[in-house]
């Protein structure tokens, strides 16, 4: 974000920026938290990561109040204008992903009498989805480009990851019908953390958007290196 000559705008775009990786943080932590319940039986980690789900909620509020804000008393042009756009669709991201983790606990609360055979490739993709929105935010807070595409080319591992989770359980239910309910709520599970990774490529994008105004999320990850690196060249 550039400096101004008001001191004042620029701090209040700071604490938007710190109230938006807060909100990430609750996020990170409720993914966590979501995949151990289900992972680990954990009745009583499920019901509170569900019942967090309100404070990432009143974020939300909070950073759109700040961004309405912002709008009205400083109409703000050009690098911020984009901050603010951007801002805008991060919180709605992130306020989804909550959404999905909270999905995944109310799973595990279903799945707590009868647990599926394997949770193995659940660990694996709870483990690279982590990594993804980590890495987002990471590239959100330091305003990394580079970070930010790497998030968006590994975005590919995840869908690959869900891809064979998805046969594995569909194999399960054909081997023993008894396995259908569990099977189905493992697979929901997973295209949770498939969608909480879509997300995570969303806010990497907005990233590049923010800080060198392309809207990538239309175009294939070589078009958007393209892009990027033309503007290195100019």
């Amino acid at each position: 974000m550039p400096q101004h000559t008001i001191r004042r705008f620029d701090e209040e775009l700071t604490q938007l920026k710190e109230h938006v990786l807060s909100m990430g943080g609750l996020v990170e932590r409720a993914i966590r938290n979501a995949v151990r319940a289900m992972l680990e039986q954990d009745e009583e980690r499920a019901r509170k990561t569900i019942d967090r789900d309100a404070a990432i909620n009143a974020l939300e509020v909070q950073c759109d109040e700040m961004t309405r804000n912002i709008l009205v008393r400083r109409q703000p042009a050009a690098g911020d204008l984009r901050f603010i756009i951007a801002t805008i669709k991060v919180v709605t991201d992130l306020e989804r992903m909550g959404d999905l983790a909270a999905g995944i606990a109310e799973g595990a609360l279903r799945l707590m009498d009868s647990p599926p055979k394997n949770f193995s490739n659940l660990e694996a993709m709870g483990e690279k989805v982590l990594r993804q929105v980590s890495r987002a935010l990471d590239a959100l807070s330091r305003g990394d480009i580079e970070l930010a595409m790497t998030v968006i080319e590994k975005d590919r591992g995840v869908d690959d990851l869900y891809k064979s989770m998805y046969r594995e359980t569909i194999t399960y239910m054909l081997e023993d019908p008894r396995a259908i309910t569990a099977s189905l709520i493992l697979s929901n599970a997973a295209k949770n953390l498939e969608r909480i990774a879509d997300h995570a490529t969303n806010i990497a994008e907005m990233v590049i958007y923010t800080i060198q105004g392309h809207d990538i999320r239309h175009v294939d990850h070589d078009e958007a290196t393209r892009l990027l690196n033309t503007d290195e060249d100019d």
